[in-house]
């Protein structure tokens, strides 16, 4: 049985429900990361007794589900996008939004797909704004793709800025750091390709790559539906 099956108890004399519990356990997250959700720590948290929790939630797996599931509502777009390449974007630049929002969800991006409602409703939308468009293997290699893409470059991103918190030094003050000994390495001339891209490359915002990147992606997909179909 998974959470999603799991009835609720009866309401108890102290109203206490899935909602709430989501809710300070996103809550702690938020504030301390993964490493500050527990079963005894939300249950803290509402004031209650520990062994109250576990009428609604078995595991710690099924309250880190919830919560997941929870971050997915952020996702969904408010409207019905244009088409297949604006509807794969705003679902990629929504979940990176509810990433910087929620850092934690980028350690829970990936592997297995989440079977809450939201999750379902969102990979449901990514699936629908390609639909027909191309045999069902291409579609969903496509969806995979972009999928892969976002969830690899959240992760970059939340790590800088774990990162920044960790050092005090943000990326231009790192970059200062390390300087010398990075000038020392290129003058020894075996990195010619690092010591161009050091010296000649733009230094884009994390937002901006984010979109260029993604625009790559989508070209990418674009290309394969304009092909044969096999």
């Amino acid at each position: 049985m998974t959470v999603w099956d799991r009835p609720e108890p009866p309401k108890p004399p102290t109203p206490l429900d899935r909602g709430r519990i989501i809710a300070a356990a996103v809550a702690l997250a938020d504030e301390g990361g993964l490493e500050a959700v527990s079963l005894r720590k939300v249950a803290a948290r509402l004031d209650v007794g520990p062994m109250r929790l576990y009428g609604f939630i078995a595991t710690k797996g099924d309250l880190l589900d919830l919560m997941v599931d929870e971050v997915y509502a952020e996702i969904l777009p408010d409207r019905p996008p244009g088409d297949w390449r604006e509807a794969l974007r705003v679902h990629a630049e929504r979940t990176r939004q509810a990433a910087l929002r929620h850092e934690w969800l980028a350690d829970l991006l990936g592997g297995r797909p989440t079977l809450g409602p939201h999750g379902l409703a969102v990979t449901e939308a990514r699936l629908a704004a390609l639909d027909g468009l191309a045999d069902l293997d291409t579609v969903m290699c496509a969806v995979a793709t972009v999928s892969a893409y976002v969830t690899g470059a959240i992760r970059r991103e939340v790590a800088d800025r774990r990162a920044e918190r960790a050092t005090g030094l943000s990326k231009r003050e790192w970059q200062r750091a390390a300087g010398p000994h990075l000038t020392r390495m290129l003058a020894t001339g075996r990195f010619p390709a690092l010591t161009r891209a050091v010296h000649d490359a733009a230094d884009t915002d994390a937002e901006t790559s984010f979109a260029t990147g993604l625009e790559w992606v989508l070209d990418a997909v674009a290309a394969r539906l304009a092909g044969p179909r096999v």
